[in-house]
């Protein structure tokens, strides 16, 4: 996880084989289990593993990124759980092209609570996920979408 100084907001959520992993705010917490917003983040993913769905919006969220980026990561946090798009789809909504939005849903910094899982590819594919597809698959599950491919 990362966060601001403050220990306020969440900037960052990574799988340590994310892609991106580590791609954001370099500034070392000391105590990291102690921040507010660690904490508050722990039990939203409690809730979320445990079959309850916490929404984005229930946690003080602000990753770093391009207007595009933050564009594309707001489409994200109105995916419903359990719901699935195409980055077509997400690219039709947003007046731009497939590959810029699958770009931006790889960057994605803060990863399970901003739901970039809950993008596939067309026909229903499930491709492009930056913590590997088996993860993906693990996710989709839980929200129960078996999704194979």
């Amino acid at each position: 996880m990362a966060g601001d100084e403050s220990g306020q907001v969440l900037k960052g959520l990574f799988f340590s084989e994310q892609r991106f992993f580590g791609a954001g705010p370099d500034e070392p917490r000391e105590r990291w289990d102690e921040a507010p917003v660690f904490l508050q983040t722990l039990r939203w993913l409690d809730r979320y593993f445990a079959g309850d769905r916490p929404e984005p919006e229930e946690l003080p969220l602000a990753p770093d990124g391009s207007p595009f980026l933050q564009k594309v990561w707001m489409e994200l946090q109105k995916i419903p759980y359990g719901t699935l798009t195409t980055y077509g789809e997400l690219a039709v909504r947003l007046g731009t092209s497939a590959r810029a939005v699958g770009g931006a849903v790889g960057r994605n910094p803060v990863g399970i609570i901003i739901p970039c899982h809950r993008v596939i590819g067309a026909g229903g594919k499930l491709t492009g996920f930056s913590a590997g597809l088996e993860i993906k698959r693990y996710l989709l599950r839980l929200e129960g979408r078996d999704i194979s491919g």
